[in-house]
This record gives C-alpha cells, structure tokens and sequence, in this order.
C-alpha cells in the first residue's frame, strides 16, 4: 500500500491518522487508553487488546459485556491464528421449544457467552502480563466511575425504553429509574464483583463457580434451561482462517459460524469484475461493490452455521474460485438485482484492534448482539447476557436450525490483511449488518484505491438491506444516490448518527517503522500510540 500522507483530508472528518510504533484504536477512548497503558508496563499487543476488551464491558455496555462472544485473529510474529469463543446453545434447546420462531430479547435469546474464555485463552497462550493485571483499568472505572460519552449515552437511553422491563435490567442500568445520560458519571459496583471474581480465578467463577451458579440460578428463577452444565461444557476452538485475495494481498476471516465469509466471497467476485477501473466514489464501483455483496450476503443466509453442520455446503465450496467466477457473471454493471434474501439482523458490538513493535497484531471483536443483548441482566453481578439465540432459524433441513449445544450463525467477524504471508493490516467494523459490508469496503479503499486507515474510516458507506434496497449515507453525493436509484436500487438516504446502521470501524496499518491507526468518527473512540 502506497500513501501520500500529506494529502488533504477527502470527507469530513476531523481526525488524523495517528502513527507510532506501539497503538491502539477502538469505539471508547478510555478504553483505547487502557490498552496503551499495558503496553507501557511491558506488556504485548495481545495484553493490550484484553484490557481494552474488558474496559470495554463497563465503559460501552450497550455493545457488549461480560456476557458477550469473541472471536480473534492474531499475527505473534510469525504466523496467523484464529479463534472462535462464541458459545453454544443450552442442552435443551430444540426445535420444538420455539412454535413461533426464535425470540429477539429475554432468556429464550440467550446462548452460553464465550468472551471470558477468550480472554483466558488469548492471555494464557500469547501475554506477557499476569492475567489479573489486565483487569486494572476495568475495576477502576467501575468502582470509581467515568463519564458517559455521548454516543454510548445516545444508545444506552435507546436500549433503555426497550429493555426496561426484562429481569435484572432495569436495577443494573437505569440507576434512579433512567438511563444515564452523556456527560454524567456512572458506577458500576455490581459489574467490578464480577470482573474481581473473573480476574482472580481466571475465568473459572465465570464456568464453573460462583458467576455460574448465580447465571443458572437466575435462569431457572424466570423457567429458561441454561444450566450450570452448558456452561460448564463450554470451550473454544482455534479455528484458523479463511481467506480470498485480491492481487497479492490476502483478506482473512474466521471460518463459520460467522459471517466473515460473506466478505472474502463478495472480494473474490469483485477481481472478476475488474473494479480498479473506476474511482473509489464513483458510482459504478459502488454498483459493482453493492452487487457482490447481496451474492454473497445471500448465500452467507443460506449456508452458513455451525460448521460442524455444513455438511452439504462447506466453507470450501463457497470460496471455491470457480463458483465465485460463476456467482460474479451474474452481475450486471447497468442495473440492480435482487438475489433472494440475504442481510444479517442489526446488533451492537464493539471492535478493537492493537499492535505492538515486537510485531505482533490483533484484531478482537465481542458483542452481546443486539445492543445490551438480551436484556437480562443476573442480579448483583452486571452480567448482561448475549442474544445469540436470535441467529438460529426454525426452518426445517436449514443447517442453521437451532438444536442442542449448537453455534448459531454469528455477525461479529475481526478482519486481518496479509501480503505475501506477512502481516499488512488489522482492522473490523462493528455493527450487526455492517460488518461484512464494511470489511469489504475498508479492503478496497485501502488496497485498491490506497487510502489511509483515517480516510478509509472517514469514507461515506452504504448498507445493503433487503431486495433492491440499500442504504447511503447523506454525504455519499446526490450523483451517487441519483446514479444508484438510475439504475433501480431503492435507496434509503440516512444521516451517519441516525440509525448508527454504518458502524464503527477501527484500522492499523503496518508500515516501515511502526503503525498507522484509524477510529471512526461515527463512535466516541480513539487511535492511540506511543
């Protein structure tokens, strides 16, 4: 990647990418501090990531905590690996159990949370710091408390009307009856007995003691079936990577369940379609872009779940090269298409990136699904549990039907670029639908048309929703809106803070010397460095 970084800025943002040989960027700016605090004390870009994650969960509760999924791929120096921490369905889930199809909130949505296993096993195999350690920054900002940044407030207040009435919600994050608003500072004591349990034990209060008990307890106390041995039973899997390239460089996802696939699909159809012709706002790229995306979003509905049940469709078969040369003939450069269903649910996450001058880089998402999650909240420990429950379908013969101690198809996916097997740049986009569109994106305005991670992140989006429709934001240009409808998009003009539908993305770029980092200005976070 060639980039002229004295170049003016080209959207309107106010920020700068930030360089250094040490960095960290994510969606909260105390929490990006967190990170770089570790490295400071001599600690890696893997303890770095861990202490962000976990200030995350009291710092941006709307998009995660300590009930959430992980998943992580890591550069250590020498190769790349990937892991898979989203948890699996009770015991006693069945088919049967859902008539009316898969709720969205309370204790029917919510499936064994894996981020806490993540945090061991990362810590466990690539820190360097004692394992409680990491949890510093987290304790104090719950027991001492932090102001509110103003898009967490604006999302808290949003969670609020809808969730104030599932268990444990209201006592756990509406303290005086409302939700917290920007600029006020909040405590969250329940949260920081929990985080203390988690860091002294290693995870093991959380599976298998107290934590545990109070989950499967409170469970049982409103007739759901999460038992202590669902999560007991609970582990990981070091799953690698699935990749596709463009050129020379190589774009690399977690395999299924989660929707990182769709991405690498939707690259491998756009080298067919000669994209590097046109500019990187123009309307034809963006046709094109939109197009492959729907493919691939399409088949990532169809196919994707856990892998252990795909045994029809592989993650193979659908980034075999001739099917994608195949799947890409049926784009036509002139007019929209609608390829059947295909965009995921919206949810809330975060996303965090961190990279050290040993080398090593990390790209780590978790996510509690749709912004607070479920809504249930266990009493005296701020643990907000997941709704991953919500990404199984009933549908006969489908392979992501729900069933028994199964994964469920999953939106969060970490990005990872290399070039000629070396490590190029970590980067995500958090936020439910967007995440796979925006890893697209993000590849190509930084490989194709050689953008800076800030300009990247600065960049106008667009979301594909359903059918012909897709979403803009305002700022694209009335040619691009115009140019899309011209050629029978239905589009859908929203403001970047409107629905906060676009995301938040977080890059770093490796460069001679260090790093560049970028930070969405569409989230309160920050890109810091040393």
């Amino acid at each position: 990647m060639t980039v002229d970084y004295r170049s003016a800025a080209l959207y309107p943002s106010r920020r700068s990418p930030v360089m250094a040989r040490n960095v960290v960027a994510t969606s909260q700016p105390l929490a990006a501090q967190a990170g770089l605090a570790m490295l400071a004390k001599g600690g890696n870009a893997v303890d770095a990531a861990l202490a962000t994650a976990i200030a995350l969960t009291v710092l941006e509760p709307t998009g995660n905590g300590v009930g959430s999924d992980a998943f992580c791929i890591l550069w250590d120096g020498r190769e790349l690996h990937g892991l898979n921490a989203s948890g699996r369905s009770p015991a006693a889930w069945t088919p049967d159990r859902f008539p009316n199809g898969m709720p969205e909130r309370g204790w029917e949505s919510v499936t064994v949370p894996g981020a806490v296993s993540a945090w061991v096993d990362l810590s466990s195999r690539f820190g360097k710091l004692p394992f409680d350690a990491l949890f510093e920054p987290a304790l104090r900002y719950a027991r001492d408390g932090f102001l509110l940044t103003p898009v967490i407030g604006a999302l808290w207040a949003r969670g609020a009307k809808v969730l104030k009435d599932q268990p444990g919600f209201a006592e756990a994050f509406m303290p005086g009856g409302r939700a917290p608003q920007a600029g006020e500072l909040v405590r969250r004591p329940d949260i920081a007995r929990s985080l203390a349990l988690i860091a002294e034990t290693r995870g093991e209060a959380f599976y298998r003691g107290v934590l545990a008990q109070e989950i499967a307890a409170f469970a049982r106390a409103n007739g759901a079936v999460l038992t202590e041995d669902d999560l007991a039973a609970h582990e990981n899997d070091w799953c690698g990577t699935v990749s596709s390239t463009y050129g020379d460089v190589a774009l690399h996802e977690i395999p299924p369940n989660g929707q990182g696939i769709a991405a690498c699909m939707a690259l491998g159809m756009i080298k067919h379609l000669r994209l590097e012709r046109f500019a990187p706002d123009s309307i034809e790229a963006i046709h094109l872009e939109i197009e492959a995306m729907k493919l691939a979003l399409a088949d990532a509905e169809a196919y994707v779940a856990d892998p252990a049940a795909m045994t029809d469709v592989t993650a193979a078969h659908l980034l075999d090269e001739g099917y994608l040369e195949s799947r890409a003939r049926l784009v036509d450069e002139g007019r929209a298409q609608d390829f059947g269903a295909g965009a995921p649910k919206a949810g809330g996450t975060v996303y965090l990136t961190a990279a050290d001058e040993s080398g090593m880089m990390v790209s780590f998402i978790q996510s509690n699904y749709a912004g607070f999650g479920s809504g249930v909240v266990v009493p005296n420990t701020g643990i907000a549990l997941q709704n991953r429950g919500l990404g199984f379908v009933t549908t006969p013969g489908h392979p992501n039907r729900v069933g028994p101690r199964k994964r469920p198809f999953h939106t969060i996916i970490p990005g990872f670029l290399t070039k000629g097997g070396a490590p190029l740049m970590s980067f995500g986009v958090m936020g439910g639908p967007m995440q796979a569109q925006g890893h697209l994106q993000m590849v190509l305005r930084t490989q194709v048309w050689s953008q800076d991670p800030q300009t990247a992140a600065d960049a106008p989006r667009w979301r594909v929703t359903r059918g012909l429709g897709v979403a803009v934001e305002d700022f694209a240009g009335e040619s691009v809106i115009e140019g899309l409808r011209a050629r029978g998009h239905d589009v859908t003009v929203e403001a970047p803070d409107a629905s906060f539908g676009f995301g938040g993305a977080q890059l770093v770029a490796k460069v001679d010397g260090g790093y560049v980092a970028g930070s969405d200005p569409r989230k309160d976070g920050a890109a810091v460095g040393y």
